[in-house]
């Protein structure tokens, strides 16, 4: 897959440059140029076909075994509760920061313009807000079916965490057979989306020269924009994940950071929790002087379940977008991007980056009432913020283990132990 990434990165800023030149010095082959284009559309209509069979099937299993882990302790019960209390908080902090950041630094008007012409996908536009109570009726779907078929994907969210929360109470025989169903079509579908990810150069070419044939080389500047805002807003969770660390955990700061560093240098290597996990395990056990029994069991949970970054990039990705098409969502709009990247954060967990991408992001955008087309030229760079991604994923997996052994060391003293 990295090696796609330098590919995709590659046809990304090569689409752009034949884009702009076509329209700067050679206008008679627009019309050729449109035809590549659609080429584009193709691809990006093969990824948006997985995504709502993606998402319900990733929810059901990942609820399931976050619903199964909690019933195997105090410790993990604690630490479930931890994960969704600390995704909760790296929501608000990334809707206040990107908010703040895009006010600073605006997209220019004309720019996001032409940038969004040339992708496609048209916003939704709602007259009237809806009130409290019709957006409160609104939240079960009182046919899952038309919710997926009409894209209402917090109605789905709703539908999908209250069936899998059902399955947990039914005997071992029938949810096993449930969740492997739904575990095989969630494989079945990453691997459709591993197919489609292997044609990602000639697709995000293809794009990026109706980018470039629009918007020329402006947008080459917004893209630059992009990475700057979310990866600075996520490098940002990375500074909260390190502060609840030597704060709420009680870690002294030279101690903590040094334990840290040889992992953050892993993170930032392989862009992966699961590949830093022997290095978290050494920096908890000898450095940070956690207990084995706790050690051993929260840090491997967190890999599983806990992707704190996950809501902070993810809702930064999608503001961004509702930015370059001029849209200002609103307060429950924002509410129910937060409920569905809640959801997606814990089912998206594990899954290879540039997959992920699509699964959690474009939910959250249907949530909001924004097109999420341009996500097939905004994959080109994910390459960037995913390291600041994973940083602050084992950044909060370090700070949560440390919090759960201070819990515990402050319960043995008011038992007298």
């Amino acid at each position: 897959m990295r090696l796609v990434s330098v590919l995709v990165l590659l046809a990304l800023v090569t689409g752009i440059v034949a884009g702009a030149l076509v329209r700067a010095e050679a206008p008679a082959l627009t019309s050729w140029a449109e035809v590549v284009e659609a080429f584009g559309g193709l691809w990006l209509n093969t990824l948006r076909m997985t995504v709502v069979p993606l998402v319900v099937s990733l929810l059901i299993t990942g609820i399931a075994s976050v619903a199964d882990a909690a019933k195997t302790g105090g410790l993990v019960a604690r630490a479930v509760l931890l994960f969704s209390f600390l995704i909760v908080l790296a929501a608000a902090y990334s809707i206040v920061a990107t908010q703040w950041a895009l006010t600073l630094w605006p997209v220019d008007r004309d720019t996001a313009q032409a940038f969004v012409a040339s992708v496609g996908g048209a916003a939704v536009s709602i007259d009237e807000p809806p009130s409290f109570v019709t957006w409160l009726q609104g939240l079960a779907p009182a046919n899952p079916v038309a919710a997926a078929a009409e894209d209402n994907i917090l109605q789905l969210v709703v539908f999908s965490v209250f069936f899998a929360f059902a399955t947990t109470q039914l005997p071992e025989a029938l949810r096993s057979q449930i969740v492997g169903f739904f575990r095989a079509v969630s494989e079945a579908m990453i691997v459709v989306v591993r197919w489609v990810l292997l044609a990602a150069p000639i697709g995000v070419f293809s794009l990026a020269l109706g980018v470039g044939l629009r918007a020329g080389f402006g947008a080459a500047e917004t893209l630059v924009q992009y990475v700057a805002i979310v990866s600075a807003i996520t490098m940002g969770s990375v500074a909260i994940a390190w502060v609840l660390g030597v704060t709420w955990g009680a870690q002294p700061i030279g101690r903590f950071t040094a334990s840290a560093a040889p992992v953050w240098a892993i993170a930032a290597s392989t862009q992966s929790s699961l590949a830093s996990l022997p290095a978290m395990l050494d920096a908890s056990l000898r450095g940070l002087r956690i207990p084995a029994h706790i050690a051993d069991v929260t840090l491997p949970l967190a890999v599983a379940v806990f992707r704190f970054t996950s809501p902070v990039a993810n809702l930064a990705v999608c503001l961004f977008i509702a930015h370059l098409y001029g849209l200002e969502p609103t307060l429950l709009q924002i509410i129910g991007a937060v409920v569905v990247a809640f959801g997606v954060s814990v089912g998206s967990v594990g899954l290879p980056g540039q997959i992920s991408f699509i699964a959690s992001i474009a939910p959250i955008c249907l949530a909001l009432g924004v097109p999420f087309e341009v996500l097939g030229i905004l994959l080109a760079v994910e390459i960037i913020p995913d390291i600041f991604r994973t940083l602050g994923n084992v950044t909060a997996d370090l700070s949560t283990t440390s919090i759960l052994a201070r819990q515990e060391r402050n319960t043995e003293r008011s038992d007298g132990v």
